[in-house]
């Protein structure tokens, strides 16, 4: 693919909504055998811009839905192709995040939701966009069945922490899903060139606890709040609790007095959840 795919068009990137497209085409190769697509998956891909993922995406899926913001890019998509006689692809021009607002039926769903059932989320995401749009669909009663998406390099090491670097989105994530990094990659490979590299990161949804999430998190942010210092004095400043009732459950725990919140694992936060959720 040329150097600057969008001189053929005379359009040029959008930096607010972070537009940096794919020109290597070795990387498609990664992301499609990440996605295990096979002909009766339906794919639902955000942020196509250009399209060449969402060609590659066609030959192996049954259906395409490609979701593009920007609407000058989404006019360029469907010429793309009708030229290259693509039927099995449709572009809805709208914000990914409206759209699927599963919670508040929209004229789009309405129209998709036999479609967007089984299906496999591909996305190039902006860096201000990936704690939204992940949460979103890993949230949603209809998830998808995987999640393949090409984050900044230093975001998808944050998203498969391990204990000891844990953040709020690690925990998030890993709460609803199991992530993994399949491979980097440069950021040579996009047009404009971003500042840093990429990450292909899997993100496979799970069984979760039946437990109250917006009280969980709650806890979680809290424990977080002040990074530098340790968790039980978080918890403690944040709950306004007499006594030594969180160090009694610290120790019961066998939780460190003395750690701070990224050292807690997910197991971790659910015991302190089940012994603290009736004050939370």
């Amino acid at each position: 693919m040329e150097n600057n795919p969008l001189e053929k068009y005379n359009i040029r990137p959008i930096k607010h909504l972070g537009q940096n497209f794919l020109i290597d085409e070795s990387v498609l190769e990664k992301i499609i055998s990440a996605a295990e697509i096979s002909e009766n998956d339906v794919i639902l891909e955000i942020g196509p811009g250009l399209g060449i993922l969402t060609f590659a995406l066609a030959k192996k899926a049954k259906e395409v839905i490609a979701v593009e913001k920007d609407k000058k890019l989404a006019e360029i998509l469907n010429q793309e192709l009708r030229i290259k006689n693509i039927k099995n692809v449709e572009v809805i021009n709208g914000d990914a995040l409206k759209i699927f607002n599963f919670k508040i039926p929209s004229p789009w769903l309405v129209r998709l939701g036999r479609k967007i059932q089984n299906y496999k989320l591909v996305a190039n995401i902006p860096y201000y966009l990936t704690s939204p749009l992940i949460r979103k669909f890993l949230e949603v009663e209809n998830k998808p069945e995987l999640m393949i998406l090409m984050l900044q390099k230093e975001v998808g090491q944050r998203i498969c922490a391990k204990p000891g670097d844990m953040s709020i989105l690690s925990i998030m994530v890993q709460f609803y899903a199991i992530p993994e990094i399949i491979d980097y990659v440069s950021k040579k490979a996009f047009y404009p060139e971003p500042k840093v590299d990429s990450a292909i990161v899997k993100i496979t949804p799970k069984i979760i606890p039946e437990i109250d999430t917006e009280k969980f998190f709650a806890l979680v942010k809290s424990g977080f709040s002040a990074k530098r210092k340790f968790l039980l004095n978080n918890l403690k400043k944040k709950f306004n609790v007499r006594g030594s009732m969180f160090e009694d459950v610290f120790s019961t725990l066998k939780i460190d007095a003395k750690s701070r919140a990224e050292k807690l694992s997910i197991e971790n936060w659910l015991k302190l959840y089940e012994a603290l959720k009736n004050i939370l």
